[in-house]
């Protein structure tokens, strides 16, 4: 059922949590735009909860009067863009009240204007967390080229496909259920794979960076998505396993075309097919090697004690700084 733009479509209370590092001009921007390019309606029941990520600097002045409330959730240290969103949803998630969440970055390229489109798929699929599709994207060649690279590597190892970012609707009652998962402290869109929460995405068109540079380089994207593989560990540790038990079969079926040939024909095997079969050996022990590491691996994550979110995000948190 498609969301009316009605006063009456939109629940009483939206919260928008937004991570920023350092990005107060273009939160100043995307302040303004969700403003002007958004109904009344819909923007009188905004409340944002910008979470500071420990910026070294600070905002100036801020637009007012854009939505019900506007707070900052002031952090101890800097602990990165995927934990800093992960505070952000258990702080509101303490709170007696629980509403629609959206988490959306600072920087403008999560476009103000998709909002509504998130709130009426949310309202065609109640229950399910709204993802923000990526249908087009203004990046450079390179970068689009590695996400590419990045999308068939997450799916060769976690058997998922992944075609979306942080931009997402949060249902009122899964806020609190998302909260206790611990993996959205490392990836929040895989957390919330692996949580098995119904989701679903909407496609949209990614918008463009407001001000400023970002803060994002080629290390960043590669820890980025290693991050968001590590949080279906376990599924990604049989997948390698299992590779490796096929190169252990494909090097002992090479062997033993070796050996057939040297023994079972007259044909002739060339002087370096010791060689060859030493280097099969050497296959097949580091196939065993790395299954062994990874079965420790998954035994060591699944007996280690599991940083929740909801209950930790306190000894992290400063302050709560509400601008009006």
């Amino acid at each position: 059922m498609a969301l009316d733009n009605t006063f009456t479509a939109y629940p009483d209370r939206i919260n928008i949590v937004i991570p920023l590092f350092n990005d107060w001009q273009a939160l100043g921007l995307l302040l303004e735009r969700i403003r002007d390019v958004n109904e009344p309606a819909l923007t009188s029941r905004l409340s944002f909860l910008i979470v500071d990520d420990c910026s070294s600097t600070d905002y100036d002045t801020l637009p007012n009067g854009i939505g019900q409330s506007l707070s900052v959730l002031r952090l101890f240290r800097n602990v990165g863009h995927q934990k800093a969103i992960a505070l952000g949803l258990s702080y509101l998630a303490s709170l007696p009240d629980q509403y629609p969440t959206i988490v959306m970055d600072s920087d403008g390229e999560d476009r103000p204007e998709d909002i509504p489109k998130l709130l009426e798929k949310g309202a065609a699929n109640p229950g399910n967390v709204v993802f923000a599709h990526r249908a087009k994207r203004h990046e450079s060649v390179t970068f689009r080229l590695f996400y590419e690279v990045y999308k068939t590597v997450f799916r060769l190892l976690t058997g998922k496909v992944i075609t979306f970012g942080n931009f997402s609707l949060i249902p009122a009652r899964q806020l609190r259920k998302l909260a206790y998962v611990s993996e959205i402290w490392n990836n929040y869109p895989g957390g919330v794979i692996r949580s098995k929460l119904p989701y679903t995405a909407v496609p949209l068109e990614r918008g463009r960076r407001l001000a400023g540079e970002s803060k994002m380089n080629f290390v960043s994207l590669v820890l980025h998505g290693l991050s968001a593989v590590s949080v279906l560990m376990d599924t990604t540790a049989v997948r390698l396993a299992l590779f490796c038990v096929m190169m252990v079969v494909a090097s002992v079926f090479g062997i033993g075309v070796v050996v057939f040939l040297r023994l079972c024909t007259d044909t002739a095997v060339p002087g370096w097919a010791s060689y060859l079969v030493f280097s099969f050996l050497i296959v097949i022990l580091q196939a065993f090697l790395i299954s062994l590491l990874l079965v420790f691996m998954v035994l060591s994550y699944r007996t280690q004690p599991q940083f929740i979110p909801a209950r930790q995000f306190q000894d992290f948190v400063e302050k709560v700084e509400k601008v009006y």
